[in-house]
């Protein structure tokens, strides 16, 4: 990549009137494979490079792209961003960035098996062998989707203030949906999994002995699942439901553009409010994060799309609300500094205010220690569907692989026990965590047009007391 033509963006903004103009230049390459029923389909191969530059003028701000990255073709983008937002200014609401200090930094991260050294061939093996490993099993299974991607990103932002950031950041996806049949009923199970690295990644998961014992704890679970009692009862769930838990009651309502109202009509609302920062909204027992530092994440960047250094987000802080996720425009609007919570997916998109790797923080109890603390109750392992409505206050979990507790332990398998409980009433009920972490990972969506972005979400298992369970009729 040629750095100076993002820096030549940036200083012929300035020389145009510019108070602030920022670039980023980048170059992408991306490999995508499926199977599906066996059947190899299409596979994709791009390339994707481009500069994007954003630009404030007399408290507004303008942004544009090109992907011919060109002296030229720059010079006439810079140009016309800056007319734009000239005239913007005539009727858009006026805004500020927060401070922040001037970066120069280079990382990135390291492959023990690059990407590139593998042929297509290679990777789409580790296809077939799931098929295999699921084959193996005699379970009928008449719908396997399966897709495996590997992305790279060579990024370099830089400022107005003095910033300077390249970074380097390969990353692997594995996904799939399965359908098993058994006498005639169905059961569907999907899952992601994501990393930052190289494809020691994908293979150190073993995702044929994964999917293998999914399907037939899925069968099981079919053949011998019982309804959920009825009444209140405790329910331990694993870390797959924190995690899906976290990210869609958690997360997302605590980004600070849905606060102040700028993502209804795309990505939802959001029921929290600025004026609930540090008032009880959960247990002690609870505490959130997300960390974009966490190595080797889904999620994973040291530095934002403003520019900005990454850092631990504390959101909740023994049940209490602690801190919103933040880019510069809402920090300054919110009177507070930026917790480097910009992202975009690509030079063509807008940093907007993003999650990274959002999870709930582990306890001191083992998973056995919480399921022997239950009477009578229910636990979930993992899930089969979740839906959340836009403001992100009431929820839906149905389960999967799940079974009854009786006297502390483990007993018949149950069938889709459901939970249906709002965000508060959820951190509140929760009364114990333990100390086996895990994390998932997700393409999280938001915004208009849509910028689909790595995440993780994850945590330990967790308690919950007394709460009432559904089933499918």
């Amino acid at each position: 990549m040629d750095y100076d033509l993002a820096e030549f963006a940036v200083s012929h903004a300035i020389k145009l009137g510019a108070d602030y103009a920022d670039a980023r230049l980048e170059n992408t390459t991306a490999n995508d494979f499926i199977l599906k029923n066996g059947i190899p389909q299409m596979s994709s191969f791009d390339k994707v490079n481009g500069l994007g530059v954003r630009v404030q003028s007399g408290g507004c701000f303008g942004f544009a792209s090109t992907n011919e990255p060109e002296k030229e073709k720059i010079k006439d983008m810079v140009e016309k961003a800056m007319k734009m937002t000239k005239a913007a200014c005539r009727i858009a609401q006026h805004s500020q960035m927060s401070e922040a200090p001037a970066e120069n930094a280079q990382y990135e991260v390291k492959q023990k098996t690059k990407l590139d050294d593998l042929s297509p061939k290679e990777k789409l093996n580790v296809l077939f062998e799931i098929e295999k490993s699921i084959a193996s099993t005699k379970v009928d299974a008449p719908g396997r989707f399966f897709s495996l991607s590997d992305f790279c990103t060579e990024k370099y932002f830089t400022n107005s203030e003095g910033t300077k950031i390249t970074s380097k950041i390969p990353r692997v996806d594995f996904w799939h949906f399965i359908t098993i049949n058994n006498n005639g009923k169905t059961a569907q199970r999907y899952w992601q999994y994501g990393d930052s690295g190289g494809f020691e990644k994908i293979t150190a998961r073993n995702f044929p002995e994964v999917l293998k014992n999914e399907v037939i704890k899925m069968d099981e679970n079919m053949k011998k699942g019982v309804k959920p009692p009825k009444g209140k009862i405790d329910v331990v769930v694993g870390p797959q439901i924190s995690a899906i838990m976290v990210h869609e009651s958690v997360g997302h309502p605590y980004e600070a553009d849905r606060i102040l109202g700028r993502e209804a009509a795309q990505a939802g609302e959001t029921f929290i409010t600025q004026e609930m920062l540090n008032t009880k909204i959960g247990s002690n027992a609870v505490n959130i994060y997300d960390d974009p530092t966490i190595e080797g994440s889904f999620g994973y960047y040291l530095y934002d799309d403003d520019g900005v250094k990454a850092t631990r987000r504390h959101l909740i802080k023994n049940g209490m609300i602690n801190e919103f996720l933040h880019n510069r425009y809402t920090a300054a609007e919110m009177g507070t500094k930026s917790n480097a919570a910009a992202r975009a997916t690509g030079f063509d998109r807008e940093a907007i205010v993003r999650m990274a790797n959002t999870y709930v923080g582990k306890g001191d109890h083992t998973e056995e220690e919480l399921i022997e603390g239950v009477k009578e109750g229910v636990f979930i392992r993992n899930f089969t569907e979740w839906n959340i409505d836009d403001k992100r206050l009431n929820a839906k979990y149905t389960g999967a692989e799940s079974y009854t507790i009786k006297n502390g332990r483990l007993g018949e398998p149950v069938i889709t026990p459901i939970i249906e409980i709002s965000t508060p009433a959820l951190w509140s009920a929760v009364d114990a965590t333990a100390k086996n972490m895990e994390y998932h990972s997700g393409t999280c969506g938001k915004a208009e047009p849509m910028q689909a972005i790595p995440v993780w979400f994850g945590g330990p298992s967790m308690r919950i007391r007394n709460i009432r369970l559904g089933n499918e009729k």
